[in-house]
Parts: C-alpha cells; sequence; structure tokens
C-alpha cells in the first residue's frame, strides 16, 4: 500500500480513506459521485442581510417528509460559512436550483466576499418574495424550495450537514410539459450539475429513457 493510502490491480486502484489527507479525500470523492446538483442557497444574517451562495454536497433525501441536506465545510479564513451561520441564526433558507443562463452569476455568488455582502447585489440577481419564510427567492431560478431547518449534524470532521424541510415549492410554469400531472420537461429546466472539485459544470439535458421492469423479468 502506498502512502496514501493506495493500491493497484490490473482494472483499479483502491483508496483506503483512512490513510488520505482531507484535501486527497475530498479531491477523489468530489471527482467520482458525479454529477452533483447545485444548491444555490439564499439565507438571511441575524442583522437581516440576505447571502447567497452555491453548495454542490447536496441532495433531496427523502420526500416523505420533503427533506434536503447540504453539507458546509470549514472555511479558512473563519469559523463556519455564512450560509451556515444564518440558517442557524434564523432556521430557515430558499434553495435555488441553477440554470445555464444563471451560470456566471451563479459564480459569482461563490466568491469569499467578507461577511455582511449581500452577494445577490455583486452578482446583479433579481429576488422574489418567498411565500413562507422570510427569505427572498432568486427570480431567474426555475425551481426554488422555500426551507425550513430541522437540525445540524456534525460528525467529529471539518464538514456541518444541515437537513431542511421544504415547506413550500416555486416551478416555472413554462417547465412543465402537464402542470396538472406534474410532469416537468428535463430540457427546459436547463438545469447545471457540478463536476469534479474544480472549474467543472454540466448540463443536464443529454436525457435517456429505461423503463423500469417488474418482477418476474422477462426478456
Amino acid at each position: 500500500m502506498g502512502s496514501n493510502g493506495q493500491t493497484m490491480t490490473d482494472d483499479f486502484s483502491h483508496f483506503d480513506l483512512s490513510a488520505l489527507s482531507k484535501g486527497d479525500s475530498y479531491k477523489l470523492l468530489a471527482s467520482v459521485i458525479l454529477p452533483r446538483p447545485i444548491a444555490w442557497v439564499v439565507s438571511r444574517d441575524a442583522e437581516g442581510t440576505v447571502n447567497a451562495a452555491p453548495f454542490s454536497f447536496f441532495n433531496i433525501v427523502s420526500s416523505d417528509p420533503p427533506i434536503v441536506a447540504i453539507s458546509f465545510s470549514k472555511p479558512p479564513d473563519r469559523d463556519e460559512k455564512d450560509t451556515l451561520s444564518n440558517i442557524q441564526a434564523r432556521a430557515e433558507f430558499v434553495v435555488n436550483m441553477v440554470p445555464e443562463e444563471l451560470a456566471e452569476a451563479m459564480n459569482t455568488t461563490a466568491t469569499n466576499a467578507p461577511k455582511g455582502v449581500d452577494e445577490t447585489r455583486l452578482a446583479g440577481l433579481e429576488m422574489l418574495p418567498s411565500a413562507v419564510v422570510d427569505v427572498p427567492r432568486i427570480a431567474g431560478s426555475p425551481a426554488s424550495l422555500e426551507c425550513k431547518l430541522v437540525e445540524t449534524m456534525n460528525f467529529g470532521g471539518s464538514s456541518t450537514i444541515c437537513l431542511g424541510r421544504i415547506v413550500y415549492v416555486h416551478v416555472r410554469t413554462s417547465a412543465f410539459e402537464d402542470v396538472a400531472k406534474l410532469h416537468i420537461d428535463p430540457d427546459k429546466m436547463r438545469l447545471i450539475g457540478r463536476m469534479h472539485g474544480g472549474g467543472g459544470y454540466t448540463t443536464t439535458r443529454d436525457v435517456f429513457h429505461i423503463e423500469r421492469r417488474s418482477w418476474p423479468l422477462k426478456d
């Protein structure tokens, strides 16, 4: 076994994560778990200033109850991410999905701006009021999820996981094939996903369908 916990066979490289540095573990995991959806989180601090930032260690983890999970890593220049501090202070936030046309604006909000800076203004984003939570949503997002904090968890590392309950959903009507049946056309959402840990992104428009097979399986 190498010093980085790596061994090799004919077809695979094998990694013992307990032997990898935190940086190498992140690099490896962020490069194999692909693509990752992006939570473009809008929150407010204790004084009411709006904050926006993207997070790709994110997904929906339950529909009943409707729960999303977001992981926040510890930043090098402060005790914790501003978004996490805001969520803990006010117990509510909005997850906006990121369309292709707002990729650059999303990237602007990822900058390590000083605490108290409104990144939505830096990125020139139009904001709309939410229905339930006291946090605005991004007007250009085709789907926004209003969330209330359920709990935060830390397992002894440098990351904190936030669980939020979705209490209200906004979806652009033009994204639906049939709104009565809740059938959404992914092409019309034009979302982007995260690829590896650098500046890589992907679109979600290359879709194919496979019908789920029922038991007993038949050729």
